[in-house]
């Protein structure tokens, strides 16, 4: 096998792997297929290779696949191993501790981005969200504020790609995601209702590495009556402030994104 056809193989087994952190549900071979492009015979022999290895298991109910066990190990050492998850949990208790809703942590990752880990509202009704499936870089608060301080070119690739309306909520004109993300860099925060989830609302704050790239975010969620646009403009501060000292944990020295201030929102 040459060295291009091995690297081409290896790509496949990752990228039908990682088609299950976008899923909630178990997938099929057909299911996999269709979304990758790729053969049902290529995808059944990837599929029985992951599963002899454990990433993948067999759901004996739907006849499909869903992460193994050890996906499962891979992604408990990678979290226990992440510096931006290290660096955010303190200043999320804090903040947790200022609003009382659920605050949550996401990470920027090829194709999107993923919750890292959440601090649940101490509330009897809240939101929670699903740590480790991988969501779109152009719907909902952290997903926005990440895709906001892309550098352009990035931005751009990811507008001129599919854009599925998640709800009925979700922003998927590219021109209508353009302003929204002018908006989200000139104040420094995003606010979404509704986009990812249904009656759900977020606050969320890019946080960046020390090379002044985006890495992640930080965000308030909960119900759209307790977290409706005037809460969001009062938590947005607080949000902002976290979001930069875990950046200047991270080494970032650029200060916060522009026109915010950790007083009050731009």
């Amino acid at each position: 096998m040459s060295e291009g056809a091995g690297t081409e193989s290896a790509a496949r087994v990752a990228d039908v792997l990682l088609a299950f952190t976008d899923a909630s549900e178990t997938l099929g071979v057909s299911e996999i297929a269709r979304r990758l492009g790729l053969s049902k015979a290529v995808v059944h022999r990837i599929l029985r290779a992951l599963l002899t290895r454990g990433l993948i298991a067999a759901d004996t109910e739907t006849r499909g696949y869903r992460l193994g066990q050890a996906s499962a190990m891979l992604g408990a050492r990678a979290l226990r191993d992440s510096r931006l998850r290290d660096a955010a949990m303190p200043v999320m208790r804090r903040l947790h501790a200022d609003i009382g809703e659920t605050i949550t942590l996401s990470a920027r990752v090829p194709g999107g981005r993923v919750y890292l880990d959440q601090i649940e509202s101490r509330h009897e009704i809240k939101m929670t969200v699903e740590v480790g499936r991988r969501f779109p870089l152009y719907a909902g608060g952290s997903s926005q504020c990440m895709l906001a301080f892309l550098p352009e070119e990035e931005r751009e690739e990811c507008l001129a790609g599919q854009l599925p309306a998640i709800t009925p909520a979700t922003v998927i004109d590219p021109e209508r995601l353009r302003d929204v993300l002018r908006r989200v860099r000139s104040r420094g925060y995003a606010y979404s209702h509704g986009e990812r989830q249904p009656g759900a609302a977020s606050v969320a704050a890019p946080i960046f590495s020390f090379d002044g790239s985006v890495t992640g975010a930080i965000s308030v969620c909960g119900p759209y009556p307790r977290l409706d646009e005037a809460a969001g403009q009062r938590y947005a501060p607080l949000v902002i402030a976290a979001a930069d000292r875990v950046s200047r944990m991270l080494g970032w020295s650029g200060g916060l994104p522009t026109g915010a201030t950790p007083d009050g929102p731009p």
